[in-house]
């Protein structure tokens, strides 16, 4: 209906369970860096459906989103389509419509049936692999790779950073039977030269990184390539809630065990500049190993407060009977917001975007813009 505007620029597609945001932040920086208009589209949202699609790090308009909605709303209740779908189809049309140069794509779930596997990208990239989804991908590490995998290309570029050695050989199994062309593994325990600076906080943002840059160095002209070492313009890249310190808060987002397992790394890493007490407001959906999630955060927190943020939907929200006597649990999101303040040096707010993005949402001048 819309003409096929996701044909009216080239593209580059990035998936994985975790870390492809940043990743698509560090490549989409480089190129703007270059001089180019550049497209983004994320997902999910922090605070407002806009940050999804921005083009140079600014958002849609909220007038252009409700125009482009007003306009496909019968197709969409025609098609029955999904939120997700019908944003990925507003993002496609906003970003022809701003005339990008080249645009960046995250891949929203899985990636063989997601809604933006409608792309033929100049690169393609799947950054790794964890349990997430299991509903809708399974629990199969190796299955979970053949669906990410399923972004891959006849003849374009397909790079991964995925460090298993056996979950890498089935995403380069599956991408070499769709085809792709050449199929580039990234060293991610290689370490960048001692002056390179990353914008993006954390240890695991050197692997994200490194895949970037590879993906940039498998670009055609006269985008690429960006030659041996890590583009400077990395130290400028920024995506909201990635280890973000906000003077004695730090808002980081932890959807899954992997994830979790990383913020507890980079609080580790921190150290002495982590001001004590550390206190941390935790939300989860209750669709997740939040167990696990809780297990790596606890022992390195002095205070930890489990909380449930107002947008997240009803089926997915906690209750005391699954938590247990030995934790701490405000349900009432503003109570436990302004609870968790009191005798902190440091404030830790992770979790799902929901809680990440609630708790910006509430706090003034917060709130993301891009």
């Amino acid at each position: 209906m819309l003409g096929h505007p996701e044909r009216h620029f080239p593209t580059i597609h990035i998936g994985g369970t975790n870390g492809k945001g940043s990743t698509c932040a560090f490549v989409a920086n480089e190129l703007r860096a270059q001089g180019w208009r550049v497209g983004l589209y994320t997902s999910p949202h922090l605070v407002s459906a806009c940050e999804r699609i921005t083009v140079d790090g600014v958002p849609i308009g909220e007038d252009a989103f409700a125009a482009w909605t007003a306009q496909l709303k019968p197709h969409i209740e025609r098609l029955d389509a999904s939120f997700f779908e019908a944003t990925t189809a507003i993002a496609f049309a906003d970003l022809a419509a701003r005339d990008v140069d080249i645009a960046v794509i995250e891949v929203g779930l899985g990636g063989r049936l997601d809604a933006t596997n409608v792309l033929t990208p100049l690169v393609t990239a799947v950054t790794k692999i964890a349990l997430e989804h299991v509903e809708y991908l399974g629990s199969d590490l190796k299955g979970i790779a053949r669906e990410k995998a399923g972004i891959a290309k006849p003849k374009v570029p397909f790079v991964t950073g995925e460090a298993d050695p056996d979950i890498r050989a089935e995403l380069v199994k599956e991408a070499k039977r769709r085809g792709a062309d050449p199929i580039i593994t990234v060293d991610t325990t290689l370490r960048p030269r001692k002056d390179t600076q990353l914008g993006l906080k954390g240890r695991h943002q050197v692997a994200n990184a490194l895949v970037a840059h590879a993906v940039l160095n498998a670009l055609p002209a006269p985008f690429g390539p960006v030659g041996k070492n890590l583009p400077v313009s990395f130290a400028n890249a920024y995506i909201p809630g990635r280890f973000e310190v906000r003077g004695k808060w730090i808002f980081d987002v932890a959807h899954n065990p992997d994830g979790m397992r990383v913020v507890a790394q980079a609080i580790a890493e921190s150290g002495r500049t982590i001001r004590r007490p550390l206190h941390a407001l935790v939300g989860i959906r209750n669709d997740k190993d939040w167990r696990a999630m809780l297990d790596s955060l606890r022992p390195l927190v002095d205070r930890l407060t489990l909380t449930v943020p107002p947008s997240i939907p009803l089926m997915q929200r906690w209750s005391i009977e699954d938590m247990g006597p030995d934790v701490v649990f405000e349900p009432d999101f503003e109570r436990a917001l302004h609870d968790i303040q009191e005798g902190a040096g440091t404030i830790l707010v992770t979790g799902s975007f929901h809680t990440v993005g609630d708790a910006m949402a509430r706090l003034p001048g917060f709130a993301p813009v891009g």
